[in-house]
């Protein structure tokens, strides 16, 4: 029997909610392992709503599980419902969304609050030493959540002018918790906590490498789960 594993999405769209490559990515990779996912999504309006050909907000309300929902194929659960002990690993796919709706990132930084039900859920992955899967900017709740962790948003200096948001792992560092350089096709392994985080698009990167490192981070956690 396949690995059971909740993947929690933050919206629809990389500038208010999941960034929809690496949501796809990381269900074409535990597809492919043959896992069984289920997919959630916080029950809560959006920070924003943002004119993805502009780039600019508008005035619109959005819900988060509502539009996670174009993602899921209409097949997804409040994040509210999700219960740890019948799954073995939780993955969080990055976008915006994540630093807006799954948390406050985007406005508070290091300083920032975890939503409940994502904080919770953490937790509980955490508690039953199951692996906790993270792409992108999403690292940030790990760091938030468990001080004293080890996370990658890929490298802490603006290599080639490929990590502009480099400044994420110092930031990560004032936590307390150790920033690991990698590159977009690798993911990192914090054995002690079974935390797996790769940088997807915090790098500027083909789509395909982007792709790969997510499926080493999928490969990851199902050896840990």
């Amino acid at each position: 029997m396949g690995k059971r594993v909740a993947l929690v999405l933050a919206g629809c769209g990389v500038f208010d909610g999941s960034e929809i490559h690496e949501a796809s990515a990381a269900l074409v990779h535990l597809s492919r392992a043959g896992a069984e996912v289920k997919i959630f999504a916080p029950n809560i309006e959006q920070r924003d709503v943002v004119n993805h050909l502009k780039g600019s907000p508008t005035e619109e309300k959005r819900n988060v599980l509502v539009e996670s929902a174009r993602l899921a194929r209409g097949n997804i659960q409040d994040l509210a419902e999700l219960k740890a002990a019948e799954f073995d690993a939780v993955v969080f796919p990055g976008g915006f969304g994540v630093a807006k709706n799954l948390c406050s990132w985007a406005v508070d930084g290091k300083n920032c609050t975890v939503n409940e039900h994502v904080s919770s859920t953490l937790q509980a992955f955490h508690s039953a030493k199951k692996p906790i899967g993270l792409c992108c900017i999403s690292p940030v709740l790990a760091a938030k959540v468990f001080p004293g962790c080890e996370v990658t948003v890929g490298q802490d200096k603006n290599v080639d002018g490929r990590f502009p948001d480099a400044e994420t792992a110092s930031a990560i560092a004032e936590l307390g918790c150790k920033h690991i350089c990698k590159n977009v096709n690798e993911s990192h392994v914090d054995k002690a906590n079974k935390i797996v985080t790769t940088c997807a698009f915090m790098c500027k990167a083909p789509l395909h490498e982007i792709f790969d490192g997510i499926g080493t981070m999928v490969q990851e956690v199902l050896k840990l789960a």
